[in-house]
């Protein structure tokens, strides 16, 4: 693993914590956020990371969860097919229980071609997505934490200037943490240290 400084970052008003490199820059401080999501970004690297808290969807089975918003994430962003790399049991983390209910983890790695903001599908870049589905059943969220990582930068893409068109260099070439151990890192260290987030009555 490549040394790269990392620090607990506090999420959703200290409400929830996790850690990650420093290098990731609140998306925030640069526009606008929705209020059940935290987003960071690499500029210099055009890599993000977002967390996400949804209502807990009750018609998912937890085996397929991570895949199933790995889908729907593909769908949203109108991506020219979505290629599942590989997926993840169910795990259960003690860690992080709510009334002796422990929360259900499954993550998901896929593959797609995605433009950002509004540009067209002519400026498609080819990314590779982590997804984790934290399932907090006893308070009827599911979160979703997802890590981009550029593979391929379109020339005609807006990221393309800041980053360069072509190849990605891998991250840890440039001797950072590469995306997968970043995403790892975020899933494992995720904590929740106030349960009221989710509901006034817990």
């Amino acid at each position: 693993m490549a040394e790269e400084s990392y620090t607990e970052r506090p999420l959703f008003g200290g409400a929830v914590s996790t850690s990650f490199p420093l290098r990731f820059q609140d998306v925030s401080d640069i526009r606008q956020v929705p209020d059940n999501q935290e987003a960071f970004v690499d500029p210099n690297r055009d890599e993000s990371l977002i967390f996400e808290l949804l209502e807990f969807k009750h018609d998912v089975h937890d085996n397929e969860s991570a895949t199933w918003f790995l889908q729907d994430l593909a769908n949203e962003q109108d991506s020219e097919g979505c290629t599942l790399i590989e997926q993840s049991g169910v795990v259960e983390v003690p860690g992080l229980s709510f009334r002796n209910m422990p929360a259900i983890v499954t993550t998901a790695v896929g593959q797609m071609a995605v433009s950002k903001g509004r540009q067209g599908r002519e400026a498609q870049n080819v990314v590779r997505v982590y997804l984790a589905n934290i399932r907090l059943k006893e308070v009827g969220t599911d979160v979703v934490v997802t890590a981009y990582e550029p593979l391929v930068i379109n020339p005609l893409s807006e990221s393309a200037s800041s980053v360069g068109a072509g190849l990605a260099v891998p991250a840890l070439q440039s001797g950072l943490l590469s995306m997968s151990d970043v995403f790892k890192l975020a899933v494992s260290s995720f904590k929740v240290r106030d349960w009221n987030l989710f509901s006034p009555s817990a």
